[in-house]
């Protein structure tokens, strides 16, 4: 099921309500969808190298705007509506746990790893974001920082480098990710450790 869901957004590439579409997926991703808005922003932006930065901002604006969603979701109508949408998704279990073990740093630690790498899942880390109440301008301010990073970084790399790199970063997707995860929680500690 999720290959068949992840080549309909590859088809969406080519229609020319194409960023519509990157908008509406960008959003939905931070909240409740599984695929992410890059198996349509990468096609997009081989496709018009052109339009690289308008499609990284329709994306990162999108994404902000599903991630105010989850936050929503989480703070207001955690019972009623975030619950079933993780329990649909097998999630639930894993985010009870998460809920019972963090604080204000790992949330922030979350949606910087989430943002960059996906890791864990965006929708999973915004609902978790106001399930605690993490303020809403912080979170604002993460969310467009670390998603802007993320979808500005692939403009720039696939406008300067074509497809080669959009192949490399498609086939090396997972490991790239647990990179920047393994750097990110680094820098986090380090800072810790630095404020003490």
């Amino acid at each position: 099921m999720l290959n068949n869901l992840y080549k309909w957004v590859l088809s969406l590439a080519n229609r020319p309500t194409a960023p519509a579409w990157l908008a509406f997926i960008a959003f939905v991703e931070s909240s409740i969808f599984l695929v992410p808005a890059d198996a349509l922003l990468l096609p997009m932006l081989l496709a018009r190298p052109e339009r690289s930065y308008r499609y990284a901002l329709i994306a990162t604006v999108a994404s902000v705007a599903g991630g105010i969603a989850g936050w929503a979701l989480g703070y207001f109508a955690y019972d009623a509506i975030a619950k079933p949408i993780l329990g649909f998704y097998g999630k639930l279990a894993e985010f009870e746990h998460l809920k019972a073990s963090v604080n204000g740093w790992w949330i922030m630690l979350m949606m910087t790893t989430s943002g960059i790498a996906h890791l864990p899942p965006i929708k999973l880390v915004t609902i978790l974001s106001g399930v605690v109440h993490l303020s809403l301008p912080i979170f604002i301010a993460l969310a467009t920082v670390t998603r802007g990073a993320r979808f500005f970084l692939l403009a720039y790399l696939l406008r300067r480098f074509g497809e080669r790199v959009g192949l490399f970063i498609e086939r090396r997707l997972n490991q790239i990710a647990v990179l920047v995860l393994v750097m990110a929680i680094f820098v986090f500690l380090v800072s810790r450790c630095t404020i003490r």
